[in-house]
């Protein structure tokens, strides 16, 4: 496998992955990364999907991290990205770690900007793909109710 021997944690695509861990499901722990991009890309690169991360060489970590930054190149769909036809530029993009943070985040800040249904919701803090609000998603303290002085004054005697 490697002639480097076993690392117990392997950097890729900023992210620390166990070594013990497939290489399918040690690259779904990337953000932006699915279990099923994982074994597309595993497929692609020629690599054994049960191959414990730990074994990959430093040539295998560059070879997954290109791929993983531009999959179009290598000829993925683009119904396999997890950013089709961006609001700015109109490309299909694949982004992982803090570049997908930052894109959400951004992508919120405009809906509060233009102020549509969601981006009201966004601001108010409450649940915004349309579940109910009645009973979940309090935040705060918990507001009990009070008993009346005379019913406390039973409870101490007894």
């Amino acid at each position: 496998m490697s002639s480097q021997g076993f690392r117990h944690i392997v950097r890729i695509a900023e992210t620390d992955i166990p070594g013990n861990t497939s290489l399918a499901w040690g690259l779904a722990k990337i953000k932006g990364v699915g279990y099923n991009f994982a074994i597309a890309l595993c497929r692609k690169l020629g690599y054994d999907p049960n191959m414990l991360v730990g074994y990959l060489t430093d040539e295998d970590v560059t070879r997954i991290e290109e791929l993983i930054k531009d999959p179009k190149k290598f000829g993925f769909p683009a119904w396999m990205l997890n950013r089709r036809k961006d609001y700015e530029t109109g490309e299909d993009m694949h982004l992982v770690s803090s570049e997908l943070i930052f894109y959400a985040r951004k992508d919120i800040d405009r809906e509060i900007k233009i102020r549509s249904w969601r981006g009201i919701r966004h601001a108010q803090g409450y649940k915004v793909r349309g579940q109910r609000t009645h009973t979940t998603g309090r935040v705060g303290p918990v507001v009990g109710v009070q008993r009346k002085k005379g019913a406390q004054q039973q409870q101490q005697q007894k």
